[in-house]
């Protein structure tokens, strides 16, 4: 777990101040939240994080799922998808891993852990 960091990318910044303490709590970096498609990129570009945490409904030109997409394509990195609507990653053929909001601890630990740890991708 040591010095694995994860991108949180939300645009309801009390939800990811959330998830950014819950992360940290499971012993992991959070070095930048960011609320939008393209800043997500550039900090993903920059950063280069273990994981990205990607909300589907997302400021700016781009949604969570087109976002997610191109990280994983242009940069190999894994992406948890975070939903209230999970039929909408059903309606678009998304095979990565999601969790519906709202989530608990246990279910969002056990995703981090397999996806950092193993770099396996769904």
């Amino acid at each position: 777990m040591a010095n694995k960091t994860i991108l949180i990318v939300e645009d309801n910044m009390i939800i990811a101040i959330d998830i950014q303490e819950r992360i940290k709590n499971f012993g992991y970096i959070v070095p930048a939240i960011v609320s939008s498609g393209e800043e997500a990129l550039n900090k993903t570009e920059e950063l280069k994080p273990d994981l990205v945490i990607m909300d589907i409904g997302l400021k700016g030109n781009m949604n969570g799922i087109e976002t997610g997409k191109k990280i994983r394509e242009n940069f190999n990195i894994p992406v948890i998808y975070l939903t209230g609507n999970s039929n909408l990653l059903k309606q678009a053929n998304i095979t990565d891993p999601c969790i519906d909001k709202p989530f608990n601890d246990d279910e969002l630990k056990r995703l981090i852990t397999k996806l950092i740890n193993n770099s396996l991708t769904f």
